[in-house]
């Protein structure tokens, strides 16, 4: 399941900002701190988490989705400007940009941001000046690409709720429980309008370490035999986030939201591209719809170490200052705390962090999460009708 508070367990003070009322010690609002008096290390301190207890949504409506990727214009010339500088990160997934400066983009270059990552799946530009800008402007940027979303269960700094948080300290890495901290998933699938074009930008990390990995779920789809790739056409997938909120309660957690579950299929259609991609991934898909519980266990524990072993088509970002990541549905994995919390997929990705310092350095990162389309497919064509065509 993703994260509901933190990515991993508190490594300081949970300090009250409000209470209740005059008669309780219990916080309305709480934001994690380092150390007891409200002092921080933290380079953006106006970016540390808080959750508050009173804040409450309703449930999400349906809305109309504007694809800017759609009629951008494929030479990138408002995007890759004079003395920029793109290089390939693996043949299918991910590259990396230089030389151009993300708020500082005309709409026709938004445009060409949202076709380009498209095409390569994950986009890092470096030298950003996202994390330093007022949080309602880098909002105002992201929101240019859909509707932001509100994560029912995660820290967000004060007063905007529609950042999503990644926050932790390191010094209690151990390996106890499981082998590996690697915890692929997709982004709140379990919405009806699950994540499109999406921003992470980084605030503090460590020097070495803390890398996102990213997987190309269009290859994953296409690295299939065409038996298989029929059989997966038509079928759905349940996705569902009352795990995710059942978890953050336990911890003492927030649910702004009452929890939904949305079925999918499990193939879906970029709208941009029209590259078919496997819509699956281990943080949310809950079961296959029409299948007995085996069935819909050993397909889809199939297809998710399908996903999982696939470096042949996963991107690694390693993480710099002022590093920008723009991804468009995809799988990524990051390394995180035990049990493992698994973050998202949006359409054709899948991502998952990568937990291995020990230095004890803060992990801090920002996510601006606009909604897409709905997720739909299109039919099956069999090789040899393609070729036809």
């Amino acid at each position: 399941m993703a994260p509901s508070i933190i990515e991993g367990p508190v490594n300081g003070v949970i300090a009250p900002l409000k209470t209740a009322g005059a008669n309780t010690t219990v916080p309305q609002v709480r934001r994690i701190v380092d150390e007891e008096g409200g002092k921080t290390t933290a380079s953006y301190p106006e970016y540390l988490p808080t959750f508050d207890y009173a804040e409450k949504y309703p449930p999400l409506e349906p809305f109309a989705h504007t694809e800017h990727g759609k009629n951008a214009d494929p030479s990138f010339k408002d995007l890759l400007v004079e003395g920029s500088k793109i290089q390939k990160v693996t043949p299918t997934i991910g590259s990396e940009v230089t030389g151009v400066q993300l708020s500082s983009l005309t709409s026709a270059g938004k445009d060409q941001l949202a076709l380009l990552v498209a095409q390569r799946k994950v986009v890092a530009f470096r030298d950003q000046d996202f994390a330093d800008l007022p949080i309602a402007d880098a909002l105002e940027l992201g929101g240019y690409f859909g509707r932001h979303h509100i994560h029912p269960t995660s820290g967000a700094p004060e007063g905007y709720p529609e950042i999503h948080l990644v926050h932790r300290n390191n010094q209690e890495l151990k390996y106890d429980d499981v082998n590996s901290t690697a915890a692929w998933h997709s982004d709140v699938t379990y919405e009806q309008q699950p994540p499109g074009t999406t921003f992470l930008y980084i605030l503090d990390g460590p020097e070495v370490g803390g890398d996102t990995v990213f997987v190309d779920q269009v290859e994953a789809y296409n690295r299939l035999s065409p038996p298989i790739q029929e059989l997966l056409h038509g079928l759905k997938a349940v996705h569902s986030g009352f795990e995710q909120a059942e978890f953050s309660l336990k911890r003492g957690g927030v649910v702004r939201r009452e929890p939904v579950k949305n079925e999918h299929p499990l193939v879906r259609t970029h709208p941009v591209t029209g590259e078919k991609a496997l819509f699956v991934n281990g943080g949310f898909t809950r079961s296959i719809v029409g299948l007995k519980r085996e069935e819909s266990d050993a397909l889809l524990n199939f297809l998710l170490a399908h996903v999982s072993r696939g470096i042949d088509y996963q991107a690694r970002i390693r993480w710099a200052p002022k590093t920008v990541v723009v991804w468009d549905v995809s799988f990524c994995t990051h390394s995180l705390d035990f049990p493992p919390l698994t973050y998202g997929q949006n359409r054709v990705t899948a991502h998952s962090a990568v937990v291995d310092w020990i230095t004890g350095e803060r992990r801090h990162l920002a996510r601006i999460t606009p909604q897409a389309e709905r997720p739909f497919e299109t039919p099956y064509v069999k090789q040899e009708e393609e070729e036809k065509h």
